[in-house]
């Protein structure tokens, strides 16, 4: 295991990797998940074998430190995933995103365009305010005092199944409801924007079951790989191994 500080107080970004060669591959989680029980088996597949390969978890997610006083922003996100990607002396990475992980990775490739070669976003959000579910927009329809103490994250856990609840209930709650409270007020510019100007190749990765992509036709105009996965929804590593590691391998 490794870490790196990600603000003034010593707060500490983790994370475990496998030694290869090659550009590295970093994987970065989604809302409420970890890195490694989300990408560890990708991580072992035939198709990275030989590669670099790093399994990060964002503030306040799995291993890392959950500071109190951090604001828990997607740019904060990425610039904490930054300081880890210096201290792993990381550069032209690809950077493989999944879901809010998605939207740290484009704001990362934003502001440090130096750590990534190319990026893999799988269901990232691309757009703020989304409609209402369970997820960041249903946690962040909480006040943060009714979802940290109020039993709002005790609800949450019961309605989001058993898959993502198995790693939502390791996140802390007041990261949970700031994280979902800034990726559904996105950011400045949007993340879509951030996205379709980034000058790094790029493959967007959307489940065949989570239906059409919004906004697709102008992703592709843009020089965006847009990949449909048959028989997958917004789990697509779980749900199609095949395709997915298909896809980060390159």
């Amino acid at each position: 295991m490794r870490e790196a500080r990600f603000d003034e107080r010593g707060s500490v970004i983790r994370w475990t990797e496998a030694v290869g060669a090659g550009p590295a591959v970093v994987f970065v989680h989604g809302l409420g998940s970890a890195s490694t029980v989300y990408h560890a088996h990708i991580g072992a597949r035939p198709e990275l074998s030989g590669r670099r390969v790093l399994f990060v978890d964002l503030p306040g997610h799995g291993i890392s430190d959950r500071p109190a006083d951090f604001g828990y922003s997607l740019e904060e996100h990425a610039d904490a995933l930054a300081a880890a990607l210096d201290a792993a002396q990381v550069r032209e990475g690809v950077i493989a995103g999944h879901s809010m992980g998605g939207a740290v990775a484009i704001v990362l490739a934003h502001r440090r365009p130096d750590l990534v070669g190319r990026l893999v976003i799988t269901e990232g959000n691309l757009d703020p305010f989304p409609a209402p579910t369970s997820g960041s927009s249903g946690i962040a329809s909480y006040t943060e005092e009714e979802f940290v103490r109020g039993g709002g994250f005790a609800r949450v856990l019961e309605r989001v199944g058993p898959t993502w609840a198995a790693t939502m209930r390791l996140a802390d709650p007041l990261a949970l409801h700031r994280s979902s409270a800034h990726l559904v007020r996105g950011t400045d510019p949007v993340m879509r924007e951030m996205f379709l100007h980034s000058r790094v190749p790029r493959v967007y990765l959307q489940g065949e079951l989570s239906g059409e992509l919004r906004g697709a036709e102008g992703l592709r105009e843009a020089g965006v790989d847009v990949v449909t996965v048959p028989g997958a929804g917004h789990n697509i590593m779980f749900d199609n191994p095949d395709a997915f590691a298909h896809a980060v391998a390159g």
